[in-house]
Order: C-alpha cells, then structure tokens, then sequence
C-alpha cells in the first residue's frame, strides 16, 4: 500500500509517544532511532518516551505505567505506543488497559511458544552487557496476553512477509479489522522502516478509527 498518511505542515498534535523495543533490545535500536529522529525534525521530540525494559515483563509494564499513566488519565487521545516484536505484544496490552492507539512492528502475538529456549543468561543486542531472562517471566507473559483485542480501529500493524523470526500471517489474523500495512519481503528488522516511519507517526497522532478496516501490501523496497 502506497501513499502514507500525512500530518499536516506546522501543526504538532498534542499526543505523547511511548515506544516499545523488543526482546534483548533497547532504545539505541534501529527503528526507536528512526522514530526519534523524525519526531524530533517535527519539533515533538518531547513527546517521545523509549525507556529501556527490564528483562521481566511484570517490571517492564510497572516501569511503562510509572511513565505514562498521567497522560493516559488526560484521555485515551493522549497517548499513543508504537512496539516492535515483543515491544508489540506489551504495546497490545497497553492498547487494551487505556483504549489508547498502538502501532505495531512485526509484533509478537504468541512470545510464549518462542521463549522457553532463551531462558538463562546471555546478552544484550546493543551492548556487552548481561541479559538475564528467567523461567518465572514466562508466567509474567502469560499475564499480559490478550487473546483477542477489542476495538481494531485502534491499531496499525506493520508486517513483513519475510520475517524470519515471526510468522506475518499470525500477526494479520490477530489484529483482523485494524489497519494493515503488510510489506511483501523484507525481514524482521524491516530495515526500510524508514519509508514507513511517518505513517505509523501520523496514525499515532491522528486517531485510528478512521482507517478501521484498511489493508493493503505493497514490495519490499
């Protein structure tokens, strides 16, 4: 699907963005950083929040409402998450506790099924640093799953056919009825991310219910 959404010249919608890096991620990542660069060119770098999460899903949702609830208690219109792969799966529990907008990066649907072989320590992606993930987090997924969301207007997905680490058409039927960008090829990282930036901004920032219902595909680039 060509032809992203587009926020006009000179206005600066009054919308805080919480960002959602995957698992063994950070805020240093590829696309947190395409994203902070376009909102800061559009002078709303103050508006972004991209904290780093804690290995433990229980403590990484306690750190995120500690950041965001007083935005969320304004309304669900100021406050919006943009997650990637299981960034998307907790942005998707965020979505459902506020009523807020959720865009999301070749999300995790099920991150259960997939975890299990990560238990123990290893490290980050961005750093040297140790990454710990323990048995008990599995339970603390499993928590914050959503088995079907309410509301699909709500939501954006950006999905890669050719994610090697997620199956797409998982992620196509979960968010049935939301927006729908589905990239033909590509990978995981979606490292053209960059030409889709702004329109997962402007779904953020303009509502989502408008675009209810929209799919559409278009080639890797």
């Amino acid at each position: 699907m060509s032809g992203a959404l587009h926020i006009p010249d000179g206005h600066v919608p009054d919308v805080h963005i919480l960002y959602l890096h995957g698992f063994r991620s950070s805020p240093r990542s590829f696309k947190a950083r395409v994203v902070h660069q376009r909102m800061t060119e559009a002078g709303r770098a103050h508006q972004l929040i991209c904290p780093q999460l804690p290995a433990s899903p229980k403590a990484a949702m306690e750190l995120v409402l500690t950041l965001v609830e007083r935005y969320a208690a304004q309304g669900p219109e100021r406050l919006a998450v943009i997650g990637s792969s299981l960034g998307g799966f907790y942005a998707t529990w965020l979505a459902e506790r506020f009523g807020c907008r959720a865009a999301l990066l070749n999300p995790a649907v099920d991150p259960l099924k997939n975890l299990e072989k990560h238990v123990g320590v290893t490290t980050a992606w961005h750093s040297d640093e140790p990454f710990e993930f323990r048995r008990e987090y599995i339970d603390e997924l499993a928590a914050l799953k959503i088995p079907q969301i309410t509301q699909p207007g709500r939501y954006f997905l950006l999905a890669a056919t050719g994610d090697e680490v997620l199956d797409y058409r998982d992620m196509v039927a979960h968010y049935a009825g939301a927006h729908q960008h589905v990239i033909q090829g590509s990978d995981h990282a979606i490292p053209e991310f960059g030409q889709y930036v702004d329109e997962v901004l402007a779904f953020c920032s303009e509502g989502g219910s408008k675009t209810q219902g929209v799919t559409g595909s278009d080639p890797a680039r």
